[in-house]
């Protein structure tokens, strides 16, 4: 099954990822957006960060908009991030954003944390 993806600066956020961000933001106060972030930790050194919030976008973020689905990620985040995509995964072993990162050559068994 092919979905149609929406990229900025090679960061690409599928159909599956928008339709669950934007419900998630529905449910919140008007103008709360997702912040993905990258930051030191989880089991192979690095882990995303997933933070609904009211903030505007810095002068040095991306803003990937697709429908009624925002994400802020800041520049030093998008240096870890570069050419993945964000997808949601709901499966039998359960619900989750994941991110399918070209810059990783190892990540957890849960997909959170990942090494460069």
């Amino acid at each position: 099954m092919t979905e149609s993806l929406s990229a900025v600066n090679d960061v690409t956020m599928t159909d599956r990822a928008a339709r669950r961000i934007a419900r998630i933001l529905s449910k919140e106060p008007e103008g709360t957006v997702l912040r993905i972030s990258v930051a030191g930790g989880g089991c192979s050194g690095f882990q995303y960060e997933y933070n609904l919030v009211q903030d505007q976008p810095a002068a040095d973020d991306i803003v990937l908009r697709k429908d009624e689905a925002v994400v802020l990620i800041d520049s030093l985040s998008l240096e870890f991030m570069g050419g993945s995509q964000i997808d949601f995964a709901d499966d039998l072993i359960g619900q989750a954003f994941q991110i399918k990162n070209p810059n990783a050559v190892a990540s957890c068994g849960c997909g959170t944390s990942f090494a460069l």
